[in-house]
């Protein structure tokens, strides 16, 4: 699997391409705040077409880039059911003091045409020639889902797990006890095998082992 990072100018957002060795075609997870001309040059670069976006949650750090890089595309865009109602309206979802933060952010918002939800604990989905299974993993936002390609053994955590810490739950739809039972799947071998690689929303990649063993909101679930 060809797997790449952009790293967003705002909030350092990680926004990541995956593709299928020697294919054409890629999938963009979570586009943030800035990162559209930057895709656009690792699209170029690596002769490779967006044929899909998956959004791990609907907070506009990881969905701002969404209005650019779906402009002139019939991309869709993939997300669990629970943040569906995000994109409507990105910037108002977070919350009073975040709105007015990053109001200069939400003015040339455009939510994307074509939004596909999925529903349940566990959706397969094939994008690109990338087999993923999107787990439900609420606790940061109702429809907080992480990614996992099994092929190559490294799960999208966008802001559930961290290198070393776990998401926030303050904002709106943030749920202490669910982020609880979340990160107590993710404490199990049952979930997902321990050397999977991490890639989170924000910083440095981890690895599961690691995590399970020196994070402390992980250690002792």
């Amino acid at each position: 699997m060809l797997l790449l990072t952009v790293v967003a100018p705002v909030l350092g957002t990680n926004c990541y391409v995956v593709a299928a060795d020697g294919g054409r075609e890629c999938v963009v997870i979570d586009p943030g705040i800035g990162v559209a001309e930057a895709l656009e040059k690792v699209f170029a670069e690596y002769a490779l077409e967006p044929a899909a976006v998956l959004v791990t949650h609907g907070h506009l750090d990881h969905t701002h880039a969404l209005s650019e890089l779906c402009r002139g595309r019939d991309l869709p865009v993939h997300l669990h059911e629970g943040d569906a109602y995000r994109l409507a309206d990105p910037l108002g979802s977070l919350g009073p003091q975040l709105s007015a933060q990053f109001a200069q952010f939400g003015a040339d918002w455009t939510p994307p045409a074509d939004v596909r939800p999925f529903g349940g604990d566990e959706t397969v989905l094939e994008l690109a020639g990338v087999g993923l299974r999107a787990i439900h993993a609420p606790g940061h936002t109702e429809g907080s889902t992480l990614y996992y390609a099994p092929a190559d053994d490294v799960v999208f955590t966008g802001d559930v797990l961290f290198a070393g810490t776990v998401g926030r739950t303050d904002l709106p739809g943030g749920d202490d006890a669910l982020m609880r039972a979340t990160l107590t799947r993710l404490a199990s071998e049952h979930e997902l095998p321990g050397p999977t690689t991490v890639r989170p929303g924000h910083g440095p990649a981890s690895t599961l082992d690691r995590e399970r063993a020196s994070n402390p909101y992980l250690r002792g679930l």
